[in-house]
C-alpha cells in the first residue's frame, strides 16, 4: 500500500485502545504491512504486520483519498 496519512477521530483512538494497539502501532503496520487484505466483516481495506513490540495487528481502514485513510479498528491476531 502506498503511505497515507491518518484522520484519527477521537472514537478511533478508544477503540482500538481497548483493543490494546496505540495510534503508533496501527501506522506501523499499515506504513510496513505483511499482507494487504480486507476485513471479512465490512469489505473494508486492512493490513496485517507486526508491531514494534512484534504483536501481529490486524489493521482496518476507510480510504478517504489518495492521501488519507481513516482508521477503523485494530486487533492482535495469532500468527
Amino acid at each position: 500500500m502506498v503511505w497515507r496519512f491518518c484522520m484519527w477521530t477521537d472514537e478511533a483512538i478508544a477503540h482500538i485502545a481497548e483493543h490494546g494497539v496505540s495510534q503508533a502501532d496501527f501506522e506501523h503496520v499499515i506504513a510496513n504491512p505483511l499482507v494487504s487484505t480486507a476485513s471479512r466483516s465490512s469489505g473494508l481495506p486492512a493490513a496485517i504486520g507486526h508491531a514494534p513490540d512484534g504483536r501481529r495487528l490486524f489493521c482496518v481502514y476507510e480510504v478517504i483519498d489518495e492521501m488519507y485513510i481513516q482508521p477503523v479498528t485494530a486487533y492482535e491476531i495469532g500468527e
